[in-house]
Order: structure tokens, then sequence, then C-alpha cells
């Protein structure tokens, strides 16, 4: 079997290649789904997004103090786009 090749040219099955995020997400995704006391999830897909934004922006303004360009930058989308998830995230200009 061939092994999958990542973006960075990487080989994505090999342990040392694998990302801590990813990780990180399958773990909480794992733990979450063995807690549900035999309840069936439902839309998780859109829960994960909803719970992941959140802190996704807030962490990233304020690792770059505030500077909404910076984060939109590091984010990937304009400075518009994060002035309005965070108007619907409730989140404060700082």
């Amino acid at each position: 079997m061939a092994s999958e090749t990542r973006k960075d040219g990487n080989d994505a099955q090999d342990p040392r290649n694998e990302l801590p995020l990813r990780r990180h997400t399958e773990r909480a995704l794992k733990d979450y789904l063995a807690h549900l006391d035999g309840h069936q999830p439902s839309g998780l897909y859109e829960l994960v997004l909803r719970e992941v934004e959140e802190p996704l922006v807030r962490v990233v303004l304020g690792h770059v103090d505030g500077n909404q360009s910076r984060a939109a930058d590091i984010l990937g989308i304009t400075r518009a786009t994060l002035r309005r998830k965070m108007r619907a995230l409730g989140l404060k200009p700082t």
C-alpha cells in the first residue's frame, strides 16, 4: 500500500510528521464521543466549528496583541471578515 504524501511533501503516515493540532483535535473528538452515555450525536460538524472558531479567533488576536490586520493575515481571511466574526462571537476589539 502506497503511503500518502502531505502538501509539504512529507509522508503523512510517518508519526514524526503528524501535526500536533490535528492530534489534539482527534483526541478531543474521541473523548467527546466516548462520553456521550449512549446519546447519539447530531450536528457534530457544526458543533465542532462553533466550538473551535471562538478560541481560534481569540487566541490568534491575543498572539498579535489585538492587531486585527495581522490576525486576519494569520487566519487567512480579510480584516472585514475577522471583524464580522468578532461581532458574531461577541469578541470586543482591544
